[in-house]
């Protein structure tokens, strides 16, 4: 095999965003090692051109389709492949050539495509955390049937992971930190008041609107417990949230004996993301490293679900099962959208939320269409709330 047959063939599902534009990174960074195969976005196809010219894949993919003229057009020069719509995103990711595929789009969209690749046999390195939220226990299902391992890429499941790396007794728990966002010291009358810009400035981490709204809300942390559950196979009462506003305790878990296992390091994603891509090696990096003279004070808390009733919230849709999950995550990217727009404030974010899980049907054991169906209803259900 000769050293260009022997570059892991990446996929990745959004590669415009925070988590895509650091997978390049990564790739860059080790050239030898990770070929970025396919690069897919959702509308910003002059970024989707701009890396396309860098990264030459054989492919990549517009899911907004009205950009696609102007994306052939900006890579006509060029032997890449241009495709668009959702339908073509779950195709690429069927490729043979394809050997791992990072899903890191935002939100539901992705959990279509995911099941495409999982299908399909591909590893998959897990950014978008809304695949296990809505459909755990239908991903852990087919990841069965097919024999696909998932690499969680997410810092704080990518902790629990390394964490686990070796051990084979049971978890007694897991201990899942929290940056607690721009607004962790806030009353709640402060909290009334916030502004999406104040929302966007995330103390510790570089992210998407998304993903940095959620934080500030805690839904964040609410779905990474979702996750957690399902790729770590604990019940909710054995995932404990913390407050660690330094970010450096990325995650840990506690056995049997007491003993706690916690990874460790500076707040780069680009850290998760190679290992996702590299493991079980270690490759080396030109990345941060913790400054153990400088860490003077880390700091631990419980987070307040009666300020961030959105963390509370996921833990009561974990409790229900079924499509509860899939309601609370539609509901959330319709208030997540309100609130940058101006059209929702930020503690009523959480009100639509509990409102709509309420009204919504509920369905014990949901199939895929099922998903879908509420996925769709419950975003029917948030928007007329919010136009009340």
């Amino acid at each position: 095999m000769n050293q260009e047959q022997s570059k892991k063939q990446i996929a990745i599902l959004g590669s415009t965003g925070s988590i895509g534009t650091q997978a390049l990174d990564v790739i860059a960074e080790h050239p030898d090692r990770f070929e970025a195969r396919v690069l897919t976005a959702n509308t910003r196809w002059q970024l989707l051109a701009e890396q396309a010219r860098r990264f030459l894949p054989a492919a990549v993919v517009i899911a907004d389709e009205r950009h696609y003229e102007a994306l052939s057009a900006a890579l006509a020069d060029l032997p890449i492949q241009v495709f668009a719509g959702p339908d073509a995103l779950c195709q690429v990711v069927q490729s043979s050539e394809v050997e791992m595929v990072l899903t890191a789009m935002v939100g539901f969209a992705g959990l279509a495509p995911t099941i495409a690749a999982i299908r399909a046999g591909k590893p998959i390195a897990l950014a978008n955390k809304e695949t296990m939220v809505v459909a755990g226990e239908l991903i852990n299902r087919l990841c069965r049937e097919n024999q696909v391992p998932i690499l969680p890429v997410d810092s704080e499941h990518s902790a629990i992971f390394q964490s686990l790396i070796g051990e084979v007794s049971p978890i007694e728990k897991i201990i899942l930190t929290a940056s607690g966002g721009p607004f962790r010291t806030f009353t709640r009358e402060q909290l009334e008041t916030v502004t999406p810009a104040m929302a966007l400035r995330h103390p510790n981490w570089d992210m998407g609107a998304k993903i940095t709204i959620d934080s500030a809300s805690m839904m964040n942390k609410g779905f990474e417990v979702i996750e957690a559950k399902w790729l770590f196979g604990v019940e909710p009462s054995r995932i404990q949230v913390v407050v660690h506003p330094q970010s450096v305790v990325h995650s840990a878990v506690q056995f049997a004996d007491g003993a706690v296992k916690a990874q460790l390091g500076v707040p780069d994603m680009r850290v998760p993301i190679q290992l996702a891509f590299s493991y079980p090696e270690r490759l080396h990096s030109n990345f941060g490293r913790l400054d153990w003279f400088t860490m003077h004070d880390l700091t631990f808390e419980a987070p307040d679900t009666e300020r961030f009733r959105c963390l509370a919230l996921a833990y009561e849709a974990l409790h229900r099962g079924g499509n509860a999950p899939c309601i609370v995550n539609a509901a959330n990217e319709i208030v997540n959208r309100a609130f940058l727009e101006g059209r929702c404030r930020f503690l009523q974010m959480a009100d639509v939320i509990a409102d709509t899980l309420d009204r919504a049907t509920f369905i014990t054991t949901p199939t895929y269409e099922d998903y879908l169906q509420s996925d769709a209803e419950a975003r029917r259900i948030a928007t007329s709330i919010l136009n009340l």
